[in-house]
């Protein structure tokens, strides 16, 4: 297999070509020319894989690979991936368009996140219950079995580390499923996957589209869990599927996230920090700060400076290192954020800047920095995913209406504030419906900080010890050593 054309899929430790005979056709979303084909997997290969999965969780995955093993080889594989990082981001910026400097720093964080998951391999541990003296009572945390990862598009190499992490460490084994808009550097991981030496079948990578592969994928019997990251409509359909064999689920869904300024915020900070959590990754993030609470008194030169410092970003082609955000990865998603803009002007949002394609630009699927100001809180441009560069600047008065308006929404991913109040952060913290809350930053995510959401923005949790606990089985034994002998209910 070239980087421009790969034939096979990885299953069971082997390159084979898929039952279909299909190739997946990856868009330059920069030019708009198809650039790499991908070899697409359906059902029977998805069958195959599980099976593989299976295999190796009842061969030497789990009977002679020890935690400190499976450790070794995470370790080995966030290694790998830092020895190939230059490349293997140029082919992810080439498959979704993010800058080249963005995906060079995703392919050093998934290696800290494998790095992380590597060390914990060893100390997942059960606990002793003291329950009664006579007795011995402990838990054992055990792999969960065959694990079902289904990826978005928009950080591949990155979420994949989110998911392999603590599925690998746990001792499970995996089928994934990258979107079919970006199954490059899928691929490269497989390739990874075999050089760092893993069991046959402990990873198998089945790049096909979401209606076959992934369907296949959220309804096998074979299969005891479903991690997935992408939309929450998506995540409802895997849920009715799962339900065949009540597969554990993890989701990690979309966002609408508010992001609180006040007016005794450090302002430097704070626009420096909402305008890179407004628009970075050209708006695809789940955890975008899109919703940009600005208390009254700040208001009007808040939204003045944001709205400069926008249209300051330099958009360009994901390769040149002075790009600070390319294209939207695909031609639906560029024709969404365009509806979105489009919808905001019809429901009297004011069009401060952007909105249209950047100059300079005749192809690719390239969209402008763009800032609303008047928007209604209920709107749809307020109330609804974009995943565009979109952000609605939206006026407050008191701490009490900030928490209200911040929570009168279905989701619940990230939430930030900026004040010098300790009290009111506190506050607020407590206060915000949402599975990560930042003070005087935005979106902090780290390896051992627990991340998901409340909500439509889906159910456990990624990252930190407590991914950990989503990838295992509690079993409770108990040992009873009591040597009076127990009292016969049926005795004469």
């Amino acid at each position: 297999m070239s980087e421009r054309t790969y034939d096979r899929i990885y299953i069971g430790g082997e390159w084979v070509r898929p039952h279909s005979g299909r190739s997946i056709s990856s868009i330059d979303p920069s030019t708009e020319e198809v650039w790499a084909e991908v070899a697409e997997a359906d059902e029977r290969d998805v069958d195959l894989a599980a099976a593989a999965a299976r295999s190796a969780m009842q061969g030497p995955w789990s009977s002679r690979v020890t935690p400190a093993q499976r450790g070794e080889l995470l370790y080995r594989l966030a290694g790998l991936l830092r020895r190939d990082a230059a490349r293997i981001a140029e082919l992810e910026s080439r498959d979704n368009g993010k800058p080249l400097r963005d995906t060079l720093g995703e392919m050093q964080r998934a290696a800290e996140w494998l790095t992380f998951f590597a060390g914990a391999a060893d100390k997942i541990g059960g606990e002793q219950i003291p329950f009664r003296p006579n007795a011995l009572a402990y838990t054992r945390r055990e792999p969960v079995g065959v694990v079902g990862a289904i990826l978005p598009w928009n950080s591949p190499m990155l979420l994949y580390s989110w998911k392999l992490g603590p599925a690998l460490a746990a001792g499970n084994a995996v089928v994934l499923k990258p979107a079919e808009q970006t199954p490059v550097s899928a691929m490269e991981l497989a390739r990874l996957i075999a050089e760092a030496r893993f069991p046959a079948g402990v990873v198998n990578v089945v790049p096909g589209y979401g209606q076959t592969a992934g369907a296949a994928l959220a309804a096998h019997p074979g299969v005891n869990k479903i991690s997935f990251t992408g939309s929450h409509a998506t995540a409802r359909k895997i849920m009715q599927s799962a339900s065949v064999n009540l597969k554990r689920l993890t989701f990690e869904c979309g966002g609408k996230s508010p992001h609180i300024i006040f007016a005794d915020a450090d302002v430097e900070r704070a626009l420096v920090v909402a305008t890179q959590s407004a628009f970075r990754s050209t708006g695809q993030s789940c955890s975008l700060g899109s919703r940009l609470f600005v208390q009254k008194p700040l208001y009007s030169e808040f939204l003045d400076r944001i709205a400069a410092r926008a249209r300051r970003i330099r958009v360009g082609m994901p390769l040149d290192k002075s790009t600070q955000i390319g294209p939207q990865t695909s031609a639906e998603q560029l024709a969404k954020t365009q509806s979105y803009i489009a919808t905001g002007k019809q429901q009297g949002a004011q069009l401060i800047t952007g909105g249209g394609r950047p100059q300079g630009f005749d192809r690719g699927y390239f969209i402008e920095p763009t800032v609303f100001a008047g928007v209604e809180n209920r709107s749809r441009l307020a109330q609804e995913e974009i995943f565009g560069p979109v952000l609605a600047v939206i006026p407050f008065d008191s701490e009490e209406e900030a928490i209200a308006l911040a929570n009168d929404v279905e989701y619940g991913l990230v939430a930030g504030l900026w004040t010098a109040d300790v009290s009111r952060a506190h506050r607020m913290a407590a206060a915000l419906q949402s599975g990560l809350v930042t003070v005087n930053t935005f979106r902090t995510t780290h390896p051992m900080l627990p991340y998901g959401g409340y909500k439509l923005s889906g159910v456990g949790r990624e990252s930190g010890m407590e991914a950990i606990h989503h990838y295992t089985e509690v079993k409770t034994v108990v040992v009873d050593f009591d040597p009076a002998p127990p009292a016969d209910p049926f005795a004469d």
